[in-house]
Parts: C-alpha cells; structure tokens; sequence
C-alpha cells in the first residue's frame, strides 16, 4: 500500500482491509502508516468480516 494516499477510494479502502485479514498488516500499523484510527480501521474489517459470513451462510447456489 501507498504511504501518501490522499483519498481514500473504495478499492484502497478493501485493499487495505484484504492486507489486515491476511495477516500482511496489523490494525496499528495501518493507523500509523496512514493516519486514520485505529476504530475507522476495525469497523472497516468488522464490516468486511460480516459481508464474507453472510455470503458463506448462502452457499455457492445463493441459497440461504
């Protein structure tokens, strides 16, 4: 990730947040790279987090 981001799009938003899950980053380390809070940063992962359960529970088919 870039270090002198000046707007946060969606696509980095998610790039950032995929870095976390996979272990590459930490929270504290994105909050000090790039200057957002280390909460901004959780609830962007929590939210990420809840997305990939719901998509999980439907299956393949899209079936709940």
């Amino acid at each position: 990730m870039e270090d002198s981001i000046k707007r946060w799009t969606a696509k980095r938003k998610t790039a950032l947040v995929i870095e976390i899950i996979q272990g590459k980053t930490t929270v504290s380390e994105a909050s000090r790279s790039f200057d957002l809070s280390p909460s901004e940063i959780e609830s962007r992962v929590d939210d990420a987090r809840r997305g990939m359960d719901i998509e999980g529970d439907r299956g393949p088919s899209g079936a709940a």
